[in-house]
């Protein structure tokens, strides 16, 4: 005889991840964007996009157009997929390639020129070139600023950074606030890890005076370790008697 498990009547809706999603919405229709530099996720893309819809439609009450835009070359079968398809259901979404496009179409639009050096060329640079020499000319000094700071996002997944410093102004890029948000982010990121570093050093040195040449794998355990834990290491290892109660704290 079988079992037959009973199912929860209530079904949980968990967080949908992506590389970049965005979601416009107008007086008829909900435009769902997804930017991916991978082909690769978890739910796999086109089950996603079957997710996304279902819960658009179900919030919004409207038509759903899907677009998923692929940033970076490859031969992965999902980026030539438009579909998701099981035993009693088929859902359409479209794709875009970009390394496919008529870089014309986005070298004649402001708001798509970040896009355009990772369009259909045989000369990368010269369309990376072509792309800066656009940027040059949009009158407004704050859109022509913050215009490059996108370009230069994207032009990093696929230019050199050498090559894109080159054509791309510094000093203009500084002014940029996507430039500044990103650089703000990463001294953040900076002084997070010099926190947690000098915490992992002072309870080394703790720990070395008073148990002598700790074992490299305990080391290794102590780098894993948050800026918080260490911090509360550093206080619980007065308490410690030897080397056994540091294993049966990291252990814990």
């Amino acid at each position: 005889m079988r079992k037959v498990k009973v199912l929860k009547t209530e079904l949980s809706i968990e967080p949908v991840r992506a590389d970049s999603v965005s979601f416009l919405q107008t007086a008829e229709r909900i435009l769902h964007i997804e930017f991916q530099t991978l082909p690769q996720s978890k739910p796999p893309i086109p089950f996603r996009e079957l997710d996304y819809s279902v819960r658009l439609k179900r919030q919004y009450d409207l038509p759903v157009t899907q677009v998923v835009i692929f940033l970076q070359p490859t031969d992965d079968p999902i980026a030539y997929t438009d579909e998701y398809r099981d035993e009693t259901t088929v859902h359409k979404y479209q794709v875009i390639r970009m390394w496919e496009q008529d870089p014309e179409l986005f070298l004649n639009s402001e708001a798509l020129l970040p896009l355009a050096s990772l369009a259909a060329t045989s000369s990368p640079e010269a369309l990376l070139s072509r792309v800066v020499e656009k940027i040059a000319t949009i009158p407004n000094r704050g859109d022509r600023q913050n215009i490059a700071g996108y370009t230069q996002v994207l032009a990093g997944l696929k230019f050199d950074k050498t090559v894109i410093r080159n054509l791309l102004s510094e000093d203009t890029m500084k002014e940029s606030v996507i430039y500044q948000d990103i650089l703000q982010k990463g001294e953040e990121k900076g002084n997070k890890e010099g926190e947690k570093n000098e915490a992992f050093r002072l309870v080394s040195r703790q720990l070395n005076r008073k148990f002598g040449a700790i074992d490299s794998l305990i080391l290794e355990r102590l780098q894993g370790l948050t800026t918080e834990q260490l911090e509360e290491l550093a206080e619980d290892f007065l308490d410690f008697s030897n080397i056994s109660d540091l294993e049966a704290w990291l252990n814990r």
